[in-house]
């Protein structure tokens, strides 16, 4: 499947985003003029993305169900004859000063993911796009040196992953320049996600293909095993219809600066819950290397597990009733196996493994260095597997044909009001305005409330009928915005919530001499 290069902008947006994003685009135009004095050739866009549910467990390989927005990340782009320099600015200049640099011979860009640069995340794109093109052009790179201008709506820090929109809209964007009119779909996720870990975030590969393969009106299950895949949910009709509100908590996480003791953190003890589980369960193979940041995983040590126990050609093909069944039984045998609720040092787990601390150290904390004491193996397995049970159990809903359409939507909400719990005691990934928020969006009516993305701040995502989209509105400004942030401009407000519909994803548009959209 290409990424769509689209001739209309009217097919860009829904019809209730058009005005706004039309001044923005006219505005990014006019500032590329502005600044290096010719007209852009073309730009590349990504959105962001709200997860539905299955949060935290797509770098253990389970699936997800994401949904591109409206807010995006947009580079206008022209190709520079006779040199091979990158001039890259930002609409936002005063914030995001001007950057250059020069490509170098060997195509190898450098990045110091201890300078948080705002230009890094360009160079992670840069970077995998040009180490795509060199397997693909037999004699030799010649990659070209490029002029742009970026404007991204995507609040950074917000929940919406708005690194993940940047990272895949400069990769296509230097693809584009470089002559590849057809960009897959999938290849351009792939090379999204593990450039990104570039810049210190040892991301799954959620954000990313939302990103790139999210389509108007639908949302995405995202699947990692066999292969990465994903599939278009359309949601039936429910009386009353609901709909999805955001609703940012104003506290800014960022993932590249926190992770040592958030996110990071959160990868390497999934991955350490996986290796220990595998060696309490005497597996008689070790856990196989898959595409998960550390090179194992929860989903890996499943499937292996019940390959062996129940001699399962490839668990990948298990029906789901059995899969389902197989992640009831996982959660059984955390409780029994892994009871240490303080968490476990290094030395409990080096032993456990059979190797020593140092060894620990190289292998597991060395690629993706954090700061622990403990790590909480219990915790984070038990909410890694019921996560993904709940949404096999999300899906099971959305596909009955049985489901009474007036309590449909009151037991998807129930879902994500698992999750939430889940992500704040097992997880431990909320913060109490992220807390505050769900209670209050329930308490007005909200079917099903959590955090959404990475947590420790950022956004959060309610499934709320839409005859009570206005009072739970009401109910946060009053109870939570105008408390914690008196100060707040009625624009600001505006933009701290958003109802939200699933958006188009990753897409080229060619300026063709224009100034104006």
């Amino acid at each position: 499947m290409e990424v769509p290069n689209v001739e209309e902008f009217e097919d860009i947006y829904p019809v209730d985003a058009r005005e706004a994003q039309t001044t923005r685009w006219n505005n990014l135009l006019s500032s590329f003029e502005k600044n290096f004095s010719e007209k852009a050739g073309f730009v590349a866009r990504s959105p962001g993305r709200v997860n539905i549910i299955g949060e935290h467990i797509d770098y253990s390989l389970y699936q997800c169900l994401p949904m591109a927005i409206t807010v995006d990340v947009l580079l206008a782009v022209k190709v520079r004859k006779g040199d091979r320099k990158i001039r890259i600015a930002n609409v936002h200049s005063n914030k995001f000063p001007q950057r250059e640099f020069e490509l170098p011979e060997s195509g190898d860009i450098e990045i110091d993911a201890q300078n948080h640069d705002w230009s890094n995340y360009f160079k992670c794109g840069l970077r995998a796009a040009l180490q795509l093109l060199s397997k693909k052009k037999s004699s030799g790179l010649g990659a070209v040196g490029m002029d742009i201008i970026v404007d991204g709506s995507v609040p950074a820090g917000g929940g919406l992953s708005s690194s993940a929109a940047f990272v895949c809209a400069s990769a296509l964007a230097v693809l584009k320049a470089n002559g590849e009119d057809v960009v897959d779909k999938t290849e351009l996720t792939e090379l999204a996600i593990v450039s990104e870990r570039a810049v210190g975030v040892n991301s799954g590969g959620m954000d990313q293909s939302a990103s790139v393969f999210g389509l108007l009106d639908s949302a995405l299950l995202v699947s990692f095993k066999p292969s990465l895949k994903a599939d278009v949910v359309t949601f039936p009709k429910t009386d009353p219809e609901f709909s999805f509100v955001v609703a940012q908590s104003l506290v800014t996480s960022n993932k590249q600066v926190t992770g040592p003791i958030h996110y990071n953190l959160r990868v390497v003890e999934c991955t350490l819950a996986a290796q220990v589980l595998a060696s309490i369960f005497r597996l008689k193979t070790p856990l196989p290397k898959d595409d998960s940041p550390l090179g194992s995983s929860l989903r890996g040590l499943h499937d292996t597990y019940f390959e062996q126990e129940d001699e399962i050609a490839d668990n990948t093909q298990t029906s789901l009733d059995v899969f389902q069944e197989q992640l009831r039984k996982l959660i059984q045998m955390v409780e029994d196996y892994l009871p240490q609720e303080e968490g476990y040092t290094r030395e409990q787990i080096s032993d456990l493994l059979g190797i020593t601390v140092d060894e620990l150290e190289e292998k597991y904390t060395t690629k993706v260095p954090v700061r622990a004491e403990r790590f909480h193996l219990r915790q984070r397995a038990l909410h890694v597997f019921t996560e993904a049970l709940r949404v096999q159990q999300f899906m099971d809903l959305l596909n009955s044909k049985d489901e009474d359409p007036k309590e449909l939507g009151k037991k998807l909400g129930s879902k994500l009001n698992d999750t939430q719990e889940s992500c704040r005691d097992l997880y431990d990934c909320s913060c109490p305005e992220l807390d505050e928020l769900c209670e209050i969006a329930r308490g007005a009516g909200s079917y099903g409330s959590r955090l959404t993305g990475a947590g420790w701040g950022g956004c959060s995502v309610h499934l709320v009928p839409t005859n009570k989209v206005q009072a739970v509105k009401a109910a946060w400004k009053n109870k939570y915005y105008s408390r914690r942030y008196p100060n707040l401009t009625e624009e600001e407000l505006e933009e701290a919530i958003v109802v939200s519909k699933p958006g188009r994803g990753s897409l080229t548009w060619k300026v063709e001499g224009r100034s104006t959209v």
